[in-house]
């Protein structure tokens, strides 16, 4: 179905319309710098690919971990230079920071929704990842942790920044994120940063991501893609300016076909789903 080609990711199409991203960066899939540029690039051409894709899974092709977060090497270098001044070295760290948030941060960008299903260790960096994801999955095996305290810096990739728009229990939040102590599945969901805990280890939670992606994937393209901007523009604006800026963008989208084929399949309790165009059909 794709394209794409990526040097630590498996790029795969299980099923129509849908894409599975593996993160395959042995032992532990560790972020270094060419690992976390190539991440960003990956999810930033998804929107412009010409193939017909309407949801994405991401998960790790490793058996026992999601990620062990950042690349320590990589880590140690930043602002690297003894000749450097203090001020000078800050704008060179500072970029470095930049570009870690915006490649980490693609997964948000992608018009295309985004579901992590997880397993074994999140740390991290791993936080960062699926917080900019649309749905996330947890393995019962999977141990979270908030671990940049620990590591002598806050967290700056993005779990602090989404933390609190994401989840619904603050003080739990915070409490993690100033202990860094690892935290399972289940303290995952209570706190809400993830909405549903899966038995059978990695298997059983990309399969269970999967089928939440397929069932996407048979939805309006024009209608998902919309829902999917329009939550992100809610968040971040008031009520009554996302309101007319809905208007706005629903006064184009409602003239799409998919409003009359799916009006018709509910008239017709069809049990098969209306057959979409591809949001960006071939001219």
């Amino acid at each position: 179905m794709t394209s794409l080609k990526s040097k630590y990711i498996k790029i795969s199409s299980p099923a129509p319309h849908v894409l599975l991203l593996e993160l395959n960066r042995q032992p532990v899939n560790a972020f270094s710098t060419e690992f976390f540029k190539e991440y960003g690039c990956t999810f930033d051409a998804l929107s412009k690919h010409p193939d017909d894709i309407r949801a994405v899974v991401l998960s790790s092709a490793l058996p026992n971990v999601f990620t062990a977060g950042i690349d320590f090497q990589g880590l140690m270098n930043l602002g690297a230079g003894d000749a450097i001044d203090p001020a000078r070295r800050a704008f060179l760290i500072r970029d470095d920071i930049l570009d870690i948030q915006h490649a980490i941060a693609a997964p948000e960008r992608c018009p295309i929704p985004v579901i992590v299903a997880v397993h074994g260790i999140v740390i991290g960096l791993g936080i960062d990842i699926i917080s900019a994801c649309d749905v996330r999955y947890a393995a019962s095996d999977a141990k979270f942790s908030i671990k940049e305290v620990e590591m002598g810096l806050a967290a700056d990739v993005g779990t602090l920044a989404y933390l609190q728009k994401i989840t619904g229990n603050h003080s739990l939040a915070r409490e993690l994120a100033y202990t860094a102590r690892t935290f399972s599945s289940g303290e995952a969901e209570k706190l809400g940063l993830v909405s549903k805990v899966v038995q059978d280890g990695r298997d059983g939670v990309v399969a269970a991501a999967l089928q939440l992606a397929k069932d996407i994937a048979s939805k309006s393209p024009v209608a998902v893609t919309g829902t999917k901007h329009l939550l992100l523009h809610a968040r971040d604006h008031s009520v009554a300016e996302n309101l007319q800026y809905t208007a706005t963008w629903n006064s184009a989208a409602l003239q799409a076909t998919d409003l009359q084929q799916s009006v018709k399949a509910g008239m017709a309790k069809s049990k098969e789903s209306p057959k979409f165009f591809s949001l960006k059909p071939k001219l």
